[in-house]
């Protein structure tokens, strides 16, 4: 009995999969806007009313897309700050590095951040914010930084933050032989706005 409960699972596991290398792939054409239950239900070799064993709706998928790309993106960096020799360039490695591999499902969430579904857009946002408040936190902490007020620190994590996602669009839209050099540019540009907050005058400062 045990061992149907679990090939059932493991089977209602491998057709939810299905469904989201499915939405990648269909999506990497049209955009997830443009996408049918119908046709995402057939990619994954189901009827369109099994979809709904896995999904309640489409935003429900790309809500989990989402889940699967920034989320686990912002839950890693967590893990990386934790660690005490963590550097910045490292840092931005390391972002490079969880998108290396992952192609297809950050290409999608690129696409999507400024794409036709407002849902999608929106949770993409959310996940966005939360990164740049988690960096706001990291900077609060850095001595240096003591006397700047919460509206600069949030400025300076939202340019980090959007500078590094920018550079991410221009990783995987290059060939593999280039990738290397726009990684690097990250590095550069990352420190450059970090010497760049060395100089700021912070608000209401002379």
């Amino acid at each position: 009995m045990s061992e149907q409960v679990e090939s059932r699972v493991e089977r209602k596991e491998r057709t939810r999969q299905a469904l989201l290398e499915g939405t990648l792939t269909l999506a990497a054409d049209r955009g997830f806007a443009a996408l049918s239950l119908r046709e995402i239900a057939r990619s994954a070799g189901i009827v369109p009313t099994a979809f709904y064993r896995h999904f309640a709706s489409l935003d429900e998928l790309g809500a989990a897309l989402v889940d699967e790309g920034v989320r686990q993106l912002r839950l890693a960096l967590r893990e990386l700050r934790r660690t005490p020799d963590a550097r910045l360039a490292e840092t931005v490695h390391f972002v490079f590095g969880q998108v290396s591999g992952r192609e297809a499902l950050h290409g999608f969430l690129i696409r999507e951040r400024h794409g036709g579904s407002s849902a999608l857009r929106g949770a993409i946002v959310v996940e966005m914010q939360l990164i740049t408040r988690e960096l706001v936190v990291d900077l609060s902490r850095i001595r240096a930084l003591d006397a700047w007020p919460p509206d600069d620190l949030e400025l300076a994590a939202d340019l980090i933050v959007s500078t590094v996602a920018d550079r991410i669009a221009d990783y995987l839209a290059a060939p593999l032989r280039d990738r290397v050099d726009i990684v690097d540019r990250a590095v550069r540009q990352v420190r450059l706005i970090a010497l760049g907050m060395a100089s700021w005058r912070t608000t209401g400062t002379p």
